[in-house]
């Protein structure tokens, strides 16, 4: 009984950690979906009185992905009462319309220099950037950004104090049995064994609950309308890459905690 309270323990522990972790990583997930949403749907319109070239704006300004031409036929359809020869002198006379498309979702300060550029070249009349619903979006992004980086400094800090309480509890639980075998002249891997032995067996353990809560949050369905409320698709839970972050986590913090009672040990004898 005190053996399975022992391996709970740190069972328990280890399954705190790396679920957090993934939790972290979900939200880190969701960000970058949201910013990628963001850039597909941000664009700048340009009026000019000239035709502009793609290739020559891709060259001078970098963070342009593509320039689309926006027609301005459906605006002069709805002018009725003009007739054919009217509307063709109008649509002659008319500016060049253009939507700019970025290749990443810029900061306020890359909008304000892009526009500025862009009004600086000779044939551009006007640059619409919605700087000011930009700005709104963005702050929401950083503040965002801002909670998840306190909450993966908060898992840094409960991590670390886990660690220090299950490293505390397994000295004293076998500093007594590893004082008799290095009486008897047992060399320090062997009477650690046992240590690493049950670090290893917990670590599987936990990652493998780790693994089985999220498939079970996946079949279940309930996390994915909450993203589609705000248009983006995460992957909750990459069972390959995930998988192998998990273990290799769970087994390098296990045999951490057992190299350190083997140090801590060493030192008191």
């Amino acid at each position: 009984m005190k053996s399975l309270k022992n391996h709970f323990s740190l069972i328990a522990a280890l399954f705190t950690i790396l679920f957090t972790i993934q939790v972290y990583q979900v939200l880190i997930r969701s960000i970058s979906s949201y910013e990628e949403n963001l850039r597909a749907n941000y664009s700048i319109i340009v009026i000019s009185n000239t035709k502009l070239e793609q290739s020559s704006l891709k060259a001078r300004f970098k963070i342009i992905r593509a320039l689309e031409e926006i027609s301005p036929d459906n605006v002069i359809k709805r002018l009725k009462e003009l007739d054919k020869t009217s509307l063709g002198l109008l649509k002659a006379t008319l500016p060049k319309f253009y939507k700019l498309s970025l290749n990443h979702y810029p900061e306020p300060s890359e909008i304000e220099i892009l526009s500025s550029q862009l009004l600086n070249m000779k044939h551009i009349k006007r640059v619409e950037s919605f700087a000011q619903t930009h700005d709104q979006i963005y702050k929401l992004l950083l503040l965002y950004k801002g909670v998840t980086q306190i909450f993966a400094f908060a898992v840094f800090v409960v991590t670390l104090l886990l660690i220090a309480k299950e490293m505390r509890i397994w000295q004293f639980q076998h500093q007594e049995r590893m004082n008799i075998m290095a009486l008897f002249g047992a060399p320090v891997m062997l009477r650690s064994a046992v240590l690493f032995r049950l670090a290893i067996i917990d670590a599987i353990i936990a990652a493998s609950f780790v693994l089985l809560s999220f498939s079970l949050i996946i079949q279940t369905g309930w996390v994915e309308p909450y993203f589609k409320d705000i248009n983006i698709q995460v992957n909750v839970f990459d069972f390959t890459k995930d998988s192998f972050m998990h273990y290799g986590i769970a087994l390098s913090l296990s045999i951490l905690l057992a190299l350190m009672l083997i140090v801590n040990h060493k030192e008191e004898v």
